[in-house]
């Protein structure tokens, strides 16, 4: 019998089983994914991958569901989370449980039929990874969490490769550094402006739990093997000048922007912070790096 307590869930439409795939991030994780492939040596049939890229699609929109289905209440309390389908009451958690592992198996199925069995379990791992390791284990747990579990955002590359190849080589497995590396800096660069929010739903990011301070250093710290595995790809012969090129501009770019967010010792307004700067053009930064890696190898 319902109560005048009792949540009430409405019927969900298509748009919040959209919103619970997590379009926005999706956009990059399919992105990464197609570039692995357009890089790799060869042609693909154009059939062969468009089911690729779409499985890729549909394995990150379902790690996105089953990691919403599993923080609903986090979600709940953190202000740029609170409309999600879930904790907006919009959505039935069984009903997210069900789409997320449902999509999951899929896509996977379909990848080891329709491409090869190569990119299936990546793509299988991937999926695993994100939601287990980081979602399950990690996120509430460590301030590392984003450190490990970067390397769920960074398979697409891998995956890309391996289905137009059948195989993994070194250069996707650089691009797969690049995604790890750049991962912590990213996220903590929006920690520090949304820091309450994380401390508000008791997740212990690095600057909830060890201050700005350390944040700051640590973006700094991490910035450099990122920008090593950014331009290595160039002296190491797997590409071209104009991928060289592209990389140390943008990772100087990058570079400077973080060294600004490391060393930042005297207030601005909000709306001029090096943190929101350097979150910015990270995403940026990351496109960017993947178009070049394709640009190089189609101009070659």
């Amino acid at each position: 019998m319902q109560t005048a307590d009792t949540p009430i869930t409405l019927p969900a439409e298509w748009r919040d089983f959209l919103a619970l795939t997590k379009p926005r991030v999706m956009t990059l994780v399919v992105f990464t994914g197609l570039c692995g492939m357009l890089a790799a040596p060869g042609s693909v049939d154009p059939v062969i991958g468009f089911t690729a890229i779409l499985c890729i699609a549909l394995g990150a929109g379902a790690a996105g569901a089953l990691n919403q289905w599993y923080e609903s209440d986090i979600d709940a309390v953190m202000k740029r989370t609170a409309k999600r389908p879930l904790p907006a009451g919009r959505m039935d958690r069984q009903a997210a449980l069900h789409f997320g592992i449902g999509l999951s198996a899929f896509s996977v199925i379909l990848m080891g039929l329709a491409v090869n069995y190569a990119a299936a379990a990546i793509l299988l791992v991937s999926i695993l990874f994100y939601v287990l390791i980081y979602t399950v284990w990690l996120k509430r747990r460590t301030p590392q969490n984003i450190v490990i579990g970067g390397a769920a955002g960074a398979f697409p590359p891998l995956i890309g490769w391996a289905a137009a190849t059948g195989q993994i080589a070194l250069l996707p497995f650089l691009l797969f550094l690049v995604v790890f590396l750049w991962t912590p800096p990213h996220f903590w660069a929006l920690a520090l402006f949304v820091k309450t929010d994380y401390a508000n739903a008791g997740v212990p990011m690095l600057p909830v739990v060890a201050g700005e301070r350390m944040t700051r250093t640590q973006i700094g710290l991490y910035t450099i093997p990122m920008g090593i595995a950014a331009v290595a790809p160039w002296p190491l012969g797997l590409t071209g000048a104009m991928y060289g090129i592209s990389a140390i501009v943008l990772t100087s770019i990058f570079a400077a922007l973080a060294a600004q967010v490391t060393f930042r010792n005297t207030a601005e307004s909000d709306a001029m912070r090096p943190e929101k700067r350097l979150f910015k053009f990270s995403l940026l930064y990351l496109a960017l790096i993947f178009a070049a890696v394709v640009a190089d190898r189609w101009t070659q």
